[in-house]
Parts: C-alpha cells; structure tokens; sequence
C-alpha cells in the first residue's frame, strides 16, 4: 500500500523522521512542521489507451477549415473494464501492512494512488468502521482520487482511544482544514462506528461547511446486536468467515479467505479488539444520537438492504426526518461492509445523488463530472434491449444541404441547441445521447423537468430509476440554465414542448405543443449559437397508448395518483392558457407491438450568430422561433414519409440481415 502520510492523534502532526511499513509511511517522532501540498491535475474521468478518431473542423486564425482527427475516449464502450478493479484480496494484502507489529496513535494518510485530483477539488476524509484500517475505500481510491483529495484516518489494532477522543482528532482537523481554505467543502465519510463520529462532528461545528456521507450508521446498540457478535468471539479466530459472511451479509469472505492470510484478518478482528470496538460503538452511538438535531450539513446515507447487524430503518426514517437535508439511498442486495461490494461505485451514486460541490452548492454545470467509458458502458447495457430492437437510424445535414446517414452534419464546436421533438415517455432521449457520445464525442447536456432532481421525501419515485438522466448530464430547465449552458459554449438538448409531448395523449403522437412565446430565440443570438432543429419517429412503430390522462380521470386510483404525482412534480406552464398549460404527470397505458425502427433527422444548422439586434425586436424573433418550429415539423414529416421505403423498416428483416451479415454490421435503410 503505497501513501502519504498527513498527521497523527494530535491533528497535523510534524515529522522529522519515517518508519517505513511495507508501502506505507508513518511518523515516528516530531521536529519540522511537514508542508501541506495540494496537487494540482486536471481530471480525466474517460482515460483510456487508444481509441478511434472523430474528425472535427475548425478555422484557422485566417478563417480557412482544417480538418483535424481528433481521439475519442468513448468509441468502443461496449468493451470497457469496470473503474473499480480492486477487490477484498487487495484489502487483505495491503492490510496486511497496517495490521503487523504496528503501535502508535491514530493518523491520517492520503493514499498515492488519489494523487491526480483536479484543483479546487473538495476534501474528503474517511472514518473508518470496525476494521479501523482506513483502507475500506481501497476500490474506491483512483475513482475518488480525481475529484476529491482524499484523507484516510488509521486506528492501529491496539489502539484504545476512546470514541471522545477520536471525534476531537476528527474535529481537530477539520477545523485546521477549514482555517486554511475557507471556501473549500469538506466531505466526511464514515462507515459504522465511523458514521457516528462524522454525524457527531457536523452536530459540533454547524458552521463550518461539512457534507456527511454515512454507509450503514449505526443507530442503536441492544442485546439482539451485540449477542450474537458476543457469541462469535468464543470461537474466534475460526469464527472470523461465519462473522463476516452472516452477520455483516459479506458474501465473498470464503472465497478470498482460501488463498489469503488468515492471519490478517484474526488481527484486524482480535477478540480483545472486537471486545473494545464494541464498546466504542455504544460510545459512539450515544453520542450522536444526543447531538443529532444541531447537525446543519447535508447528508447523504447509504442503506445495505442485507446488513442484518445494524439494519434499522426505523432510526433511519427518523434520521431522514430530522436531518434538515438529508437523502437516503437504498442498496438492497449489498452487506455490511457495501464499499468492498461488485456495483457499489461511490463516486457514480455521488454523481447520481448531485451531491458532488466545490462551492457553497452543487452546481449542475461546473460541479457536473464527465460518465468515464465504463459508466456509458452501463447506459448502453441499460438500453441495449430498446436499441437493438428499434435498430435507430440517424441522419444529419450538411453545410450544403446533403442528408447523410450518421452525425456528420453535427458541428463539432458549441454553442449548439438542438431542439426538437420530444417522444412518448422520452424513449429516444437515452439512445440519441448515448450515440453522440460514440459517435462525435459531443456531449449533449438535456434540460429535464426539475422533478427528475427530487431527492428524499419529495421524489415521485425511486430516485434510482433517474439515475441516468444525472449520469449523463441533465440539467433542471430554467432561462438561467440555458444562458449558463450556451455561455459555456456546451452542446444544449432543449425540448420546448416538454412534459405535455412525453406525456400525450391518445392521437397526439408527432404534435408539437411548443409555447407562442420565442423562449429560447433570444438568449442563442446572444451567443451565436447554432440552432439545430430534428425530429424524431417510430413510437408508434413500437407500442400502442391505450390508457392515456383522460382515461386516467375516469379510474378513481389511477386518478387519485394522478392528481398527487402532478401536484409533487409542480407545473413549469402555470398561467399558460394553452394546450401546454395543461401539464398532467401520469403512468401512460401501453400496449408493446412487434417493434419497428427509430428514425433521428437532424436538420441543417440554422445561424445566429451577428443577428443578436435583428432578433431583439420582437417580431423578428417571433418569425425567427416560427421558422425553427417549422422546421422540426418538417423533419418529422420527412421520417413519417421515407420510413414508408425502408424494407427493414419491421423486426423480421433486420434479424434475416443481421443473422447473414453479423450482429455488429449496419442495417440499411431508406434511400436518401
């Protein structure tokens, strides 16, 4: 284990000479205060070693084109490695090396492999649980490493210091922190015994900008906790597989435990240690439960659904409540210890949370991190079902007006806002951004319903299904958003008619319920965006609505849920006295059919660039949204006629093509 020692029992200790423990360095004696150094690095989130080029065309300083080949990191997705490669036989090697004749207080260090964190990156310190090691993010560390920089706090085995003690070391520090970057966040993360120490700091120090991450808090300690656990030390150190595995739900202790040391663990989990560890929960867990309600911080806690130690949901739902701003987040199938876990990433649920900050609140453009190739990965096997069997085609337009199949018309550079039709449900919206991303390497960052961003108490759903929507950059819908995104020169996926096109009704598929006012016509001249105009079909190539709002209302349940899930998600057009005022949430009714294609037609870009005063005057701009409008209807005119032509238009052809061509071949379609 390769890290960076960074302080002692006594905060930021100095240090004049080193003990070297097989990777790890740690201080033996004081002298010279030791530097703090912050590495500054940009990050990388979609590192890789080689991948397909795009082309992108820029000017030079002569206004001449060139056309350049420039390396995508997201072609080939399909075959990206997990980001977390580290497993349980990692931690018990590297344990190894904490565990050994070690003595001494309890000290930070910052593993070498979290050195690449980008600047401004907020801090982060880890409280261990039972083990004490401080090693308990050891999957997590490169991840975590680029946006955060982290500090791991390590308890020696025969350490006794009691739980008092350990949150002032904790407080110590933070405040220390906090002095010298006083506009820099600082996370605390904590497991177990580790939680209650973070949640017992914030209470003590409310103004001091702290973020809790807490896995599996312990909430309470009774008899039906410790006896079992009691029960287990009797037949120690053999009971070490049968603790791990039934009590704390650890499912792959036996595996690792055949050809690992055993050893390390019967010292990690010494029955004297055991003994004192549970000693110091009960400390613990009094504590925090008495300062609870002066915690200020917002928390995010993560909840194993087979930890049957310290599983209480009742103390937890009493958590949620009391904590002012509080998310919980469910993991059903993980154990106890969840950060050692296949399908845990901490760093993916800190994304999908929007708990991730490097000021005063999350920022959905400047805060918002990049999906690396394996989480895209995970989108296309999210949707791989949709899109092999709609086998989407996309077609673009070029400079000259040339419709060409793929998204060589795109420009490479922003600010682009692409508007246009939004599908039944939103089906096409994962596809299309998923493909831009394979494709071009453009990153299109969507303006979603704010309803998709509740979290805790307020969602209208699981908040797991909207994950996606967060890992691939969508942003709440507001004026100030789209300036934010075009000032930024990012590429903008803005649908006018919003929830009351996703959410049509009966005989409505292909309608555009666009507002009368020129929303968006305005704040694109002012700077020079492109505006590229698409449509989209095939909804009702795929699935028949046979259930829509106004069936809805005549079913008192349906209704009744209706109402709720369209009061919680709020009306974006209140006061609007048109068609699209008219913002009903509901669960439409569908009927799959055998599915037929997706067809994308992305329109020529329309320039607004040098047209900021023509477009201030309002009719202008009015005859400027009305062509834009046009436009997408004509492109959803053109798919509906040409789609006619397409002889793999249906299931079965495209199956026959690709069963004689290979499944990664391209499947024809219209002439164009």
């Amino acid at each position: 284990m390769e890290a960076t020692l960074l302080g002692s029992v006594f905060g930021l200790s100095p240090v004049s000479s080193e003990r070297v423990v097989g990777k790890a360095v740690f201080p033996s004696s004081k002298s010279k205060p030791r530097r703090q150094t912050h590495r500054v690095t940009a990050i990388n989130s979609v590192a890789s070693k080689t991948h397909v080029g795009v082309r992108r065309i820029q000017k030079n300083e002569d206004g001449a084109k060139v056309v350049k080949l420039v390396e995508n990191p997201y072609s080939g997705a399909e075959t990206a490695s997990p980001d977390l490669r580290k497993s349980l036989s990692d931690f018990l090697e590297e344990a190894r090396d904490f565990v050994g004749d070690d003595d001494g207080p309890p000290r930070w260090f910052s593993p070498l492999e979290c050195a690449a964190q980008a600047k401004g990156s907020p801090l982060l310190l880890f409280i261990p649980g039972i083990d004490g090691t401080g090693l308990g993010l050891i999957r997590h560390h490169k991840k975590l490493g680029e946006v955060f920089d982290v500090w791991c706090l390590h308890i020696p085995v025969r350490d006794r210091t009691p739980a008092k003690d350990l949150m002032k070391l904790i407080e110590r520090t933070v405040k220390s922190e906090n002095h010298s970057f006083p506009n820099r966040p600082i996370y605390l993360v904590g497991e177990s015994i580790g939680a209650c120490l973070a949640l017992d700091v914030a209470a003590r120090n409310p103004n001091i900008d702290l973020a809790l991450i807490m896995a599996n808090p312990a909430t309470h300690v009774n008899n039906l906790m410790s006896q079992p656990l009691v029960g287990m030390l009797n037949v120690l150190p053999y009971g070490v597989p049968t603790l791990l595995e039934e009590i704390f739900g650890f499912k792959q202790v036996k595996d690792h435990l055949q050809t690992y040391n055993f050893k390390t663990l019967s010292r990690i989990f010494a029955k004297d240690t055991l003994l004192w560890k549970l000693e110091l929960l009960k400390s613990a867990v009094a504590s925090a439960n008495s300062h609870i309600y002066a915690v200020r911080a917002e928390t995010l806690i993560l909840l194993s659904g087979r930890d049957q130690w310290l599983l209480n949901e009742e103390d937890i739902d009493r958590y949620s409540h009391t904590l002012p701003k509080c998310i919980v987040r469910k993991l059903k199938d993980n154990g106890h210890f969840l950060f050692f876990e296949d399908g845990v990433d901490l760093v993916s649920i800190i994304k999908c949370t929007c708990f991730y900050r490097r000021g005063k609140s999350h920022d959905h453009l400047t805060d918002y991190i990049m999906p690396t190739r394996y989480e895209l990965k995970q989108q296309l096997d999210d949707h791989k079902l949709l899109i092999d069997a709609t086998s989407p085609v996309y077609l673009s337009t070029l400079e000259d007006g040339k419709i060409v199949r793929g998204l060589e018309g795109i420009p490479s550079e922003g600010p682009v806002l692409y508007v246009g039709y939004h599908m039944l449900l939103g089906l096409e919206l994962g596809p299309m951004v998923i493909q831009f991303l394979k494709e071009r390497n453009i990153h299109l960052r969507g303006l979603a319903h704010p309803m998709l961003f509740l979290n805790g108490k307020d969602a209208l759903a699981d908040t797991q299904m909207f994950d996606k929507y967060k890992i691939m950059g969508g942003v709440p819908v507001s004026n100030f958003n789209i300036f934010k995104l075009l000032r930024s020169k990012s590429h903008v996926l803005l649908y006018p008619g919003g929830v009351r096109e996703a959410l049509h009704n009966k005989g409505e598929e292909y309608k555009l319920f666009w507002p009368e006012q020129p929303e968006f016509v305005r704040v694109a001249s002012r700077f020079g965006a492109k505006i590229i105009p698409f449509g989209v079909v095939g909804e009702d190539d795929i699935c028949d609505l046979v259930l829509d709002a106004y069936d809805q209302r005549n079913i008192p349940i349906l209704k009744d849920f209706m109402e709720e899930a369209t009061k919680k998600a709020g009306n974006l057009r209140e006061g609007d006295e048109t068609e699209l005022g008219n913002q009903i949430c509901y669960l439409p009714g569908l009927v799959p059919k055998v599915p037929g294609r997706f067809y994308f037609y992305f329109g020529k870009p329309i320039e607004t660039a040098g047209r900021e005063q023509q477009l201030k005057d309002k009719d202008k701009a009015q005859e400027f949204y009305l062509q834009v409008k046009s436009e997408v209807e004509q492109c959803i005119a053109y798919l509906k006629m040409k789609r006619e032509s397409d002889p793999y238009r249906h299931l079965l052809p495209r199956v026959l093509y690709q069963a004689s061509h290979g499944l990664s071949s391209e499947i024809p379609t219209f002439d164009l």
